[in-house]
């Protein structure tokens, strides 16, 4: 396979090289380096390759891009760092005692916000 023929594979599987590489188990650099004519893919490779045009971009794994999402507070108490900070903060007074001048400045959520009074 050419590199202007992983070039065009990619095109194909709209995906960048890092993830043409996850989806072949490979650091980019070596997709890059196929691109470049610098190393050529072996048949193992091209085989694999072949395979992903034949099904398409769905074949490629993609991350999410952007921010992720804004968890939800059922999301958080399943957060394993959640919980070490509990651990740590029950552990440690003087831990403890920082986070609360830290949470002053927070609104409790449990507390409705004051409604605005209309004049009269």
């Amino acid at each position: 396979m050419s590199p202007d023929e992983i070039k065009q594979l990619r095109k194909d599987l709209n995906c960048t090289a890092r993830e043409l590489a996850a989806a072949l188990d490979l650091d980019q650099k070596e997709v890059l380096a196929w691109e470049a004519g610098e190393l050529f893919p072996t048949k193992r490779f091209v085989t694999q390759m072949e395979a992903l045009r034949q099904k398409g971009p769905d074949a490629i794994p993609r991350k999410p891009r952007g921010k992720p999402a804004a968890r939800t507070p059922a999301q958080r108490l399943a957060d394993p760092k959640l919980w070490e900070l509990v651990r740590k903060l029950l552990e440690h007074p003087t831990l403890f005692d920082q986070a609360l001048k830290l949470a002053e400045a927070y609104p409790d959520p449990a507390v409705p916000a004051a409604q605005p009074t209309k004049a009269g």
